[in-house]
């Protein structure tokens, strides 16, 4: 539950790892694992006996995320794995993506959900060209905290000069990038050094372990708004004998909160009313806060349906317009068409949209903005403007990341094919 200030309670994070190929990511889940004994130990005799089957000299630790056929066989990761674990501080989802350029999609995907980035970088190889493209998503999608992994420290003598040096490349990278808070940590995921037990290998670092960083770190769940929003999932009207009148407004607050006798607005119709109840199952509620799902019964039956967005009526208004400028990340292998027709679903929201112009494309290595772009192709992205057949009700994404970010879905397909962050 949010504090007054937006903070979460400490019960859960939320985080995705992130890094170039071979830089440990698994692995340093493995330990993560691993050390803090949230493993049975039939996964880790099954493990025991891969890893021998394998020919590694050490138990493998990474192969207790690397779950599909193919990722074991190569010894990388192909799809977001999901991992959960707890210590007596803090409950934990991970969110385990690749390091393959052709995978960017998936880390869009893994920290459009998270917390906090964990970024691996080789101490061998200091700061890549994946490192800025991650750092960059991580940036993009308005993540709080960042954690920089110099992993391998074991493989560079544990070297003080090389930590020092690849903090400073990054430090001087985040700055271009807007990244306000980055943390740095020198580890060894292989040999366990700061992760989960602090490193008698380096005792020129006094920092505090990875492990003791996540469960103390405060988490701002992104960006959720002190202005109230409710979208419309579901009108609640059962036409029983027990409830002959009754009709409700069923959703997830995506915003600030609502108690009886605030007065609303509801988009895009813009006809007011005031709340006569707050409920959630049986239970009546003395308010509802962001991220609640509740149900909502008005003074006045006005018409409401699905996609509907309810606001306080003295509070900020939304955005309400067919013209939607935002930042997308394209993840089918079917590029995007200017001109075609796309389903957009924006919250509990859903339209017809097609995309009138790409302002252009992020030259992720370069960070460069390429112009006079036809297309998109997949993990490509881009600032772009589309168009929707009906006016969409939304906040920026800077301001409400659950009113500020859409999905495109090809209608012939039913299929996913991008993502968005909406500017203004």
């Amino acid at each position: 539950m949010p504090n007054s200030k937006g903070y979460l309670d400490m019960e859960l994070l939320r985080f995705t790892t992130a890094g170039s190929v071979d830089d440990g990511k698994s692995t340093l889940i493995g330990r993560l694992l691993y050390d803090s004994k949230s493993i049975f130990e039939d996964q880790l005799e099954a493990v025991e006996k891969a890893s021998k089957q394998r020919g590694n000299e050490e138990v493998n630790l990474a192969l207790l995320t690397d779950g599909l056929r193919a990722e074991r066989e190569q010894g990388i990761t192909i799809d977001v794995a999901y991992r959960y674990f707890a210590t007596p501080k803090r409950k934990f989802i991970i969110a385990d993506t690749p390091g393959h350029i052709q995978y960017t999609r998936n880390m869009v995907t893994g920290a459009s959900t998270a917390d906090l980035a964990i970024i691996l970088i080789d101490a061998r190889n200091g700061v890549l060209e994946q490192t800025v493209r991650h750092s960059y998503i991580a940036s993009l999608l308005d993540l709080e905290h960042i954690a920089v992994c110099i992993n391998k420290m074991d493989a560079v003598d544990y070297s003080q000069e090389v930590f020092d040096k690849i903090v400073a490349d990054y430090t001087k990278m985040a700055k271009t990038l807007h990244i306000q808070h980055a943390d740095f940590f020198p580890i060894s995921a292989l040999k366990g050094d700061n992760v989960v037990k602090r490193s008698k290998n380096m005792d020129w670092y006094k920092g505090l372990t990875l492990m003791d960083f996540l469960e103390t770190v405060p988490v701002f769940r992104g960006r959720i708004s002190s202005e109230f929003r409710f979208p419309v999932q579901y009108v609640i009207r059962p036409i029983s004998s027990k409830f002959p009148d009754f009709r409700g407004y069923a959703g997830r607050v995506a915003g600030g909160e609502i108690k009886e006798g605030d007065r609303v607005k509801v988009y895009p119709s813009k006809l007011e009313s005031t709340v006569i109840k707050v409920s959630q199952a049986d239970q009546v509620l003395e308010k509802a806060v962001s991220p609640l799902s509740v149900t909502l019964q008005l003074s006045d039956d006005i018409d409401i349906s699905r996609g509907d967005t309810i606001v306080r009526a003295d509070g900020a208004e939304p955005f309400m317009s067919q013209d939607i400028t935002l930042v997308a990340c394209w993840f089918n292998e079917v590029p995007l068409q200017l001109r075609k027709k796309y389903i957009i679903k924006q919250s509990t929201a859903e339209s017809q949209a097609i995309v009138k112009e790409i302002h252009y494309r992020v030259n992720i290595n370069t960070l460069e903005k390429d112009t006079d772009i036809p297309d998109l192709k997949m993990n490509d992205i881009a600032e772009i403007t589309i168009r929707t057949a009906v006016p969409l009700v939304y906040d920026a994404y800077s301001q409400n990341h659950v009113m500020g970010s859409l999905v495109f879905v090809d209608p012939d397909t039913n299929e996913t094919v991008g993502g968005g962050m909406i500017i203004k």
